[in-house]
């Protein structure tokens, strides 16, 4: 018999992706994956990686190259900020180490001039309208009431890429069998 119990097992840190429990019933957080960009004694942040806009952010900024970048609603915080994740590293000013291969932020100038020199380079930048932001001990309760799973076993290209709308699914599957089967389970149970 496999354990379909939907529990915790990893702790959280910068770089992490919190999976949402399948019945989670929450509007940003429905079968959301989130990406933590800082996670401390103080709070976490991060970005919500599979809740899409229907719009480019050329059509936000006709100056940016169209290299068709698919916005995401990072959050319930700021949805009127604009964020970015990118695996430009060092290279963009002021940008700040998530994990050894993911950064956030930085100069929005350069990108943009990196991204007019060559297109190409639009695989490795993500962009957010607003972001998830935790309280001091919000998430751990979060966790202890099994609303989240932690996973550490993402890529950072999967993170980056913006063409998967099974996302959720994608991710939940990669923690084990049990997961798989859990990742199949309708929204509506009554559905089923």
């Amino acid at each position: 018999m496999i354990d379909l119990s939907f529990k915790n097992t990893k702790a959280p840190k910068s770089g992490h992706l919190l999976i949402s429990d399948p019945f989670l019933d929450e509007d940003y957080f429905r079968r959301s994956v989130v990406l933590l960009c800082d996670h401390s004694e103080k709070g976490t942040f991060g970005f919500v990686l599979n809740n899409y806009l229907e719009v480019d952010l050329h059509e936000l900024d006709s100056e940016f190259p169209n290299i068709q970048a698919r916005i995401s609603v990072g959050g319930p915080v700021e949805t009127e900020s604009l964020f970015f994740i990118h695996s430009f590293g060092e290279e963009v000013e002021g940008s700040l180490p998530i994990t050894n291969d993911l950064f956030y932020g930085g100069s929005y100038e350069q990108i943009r001039s990196f991204l007019d020199q060559d297109a190409s380079q639009g695989v490795k930048i993500r962009f957010f309208l607003g972001y998830s932001g935790w309280e001091k001990n919000q998430l751990s309760n979060e966790l202890k009431e099994n609303s989240w799973i932690v996973a550490n076993n993402i890529s950072p290209q999967e993170i980056l890429n913006t063409s998967n709308d099974k996302f959720w699914e994608f991710c939940l599957s990669k923690q084990g069998e049990r997961f798989k089967t859990i990742s199949k389970f309708p929204i509506n149970p009554n559905n089923n």
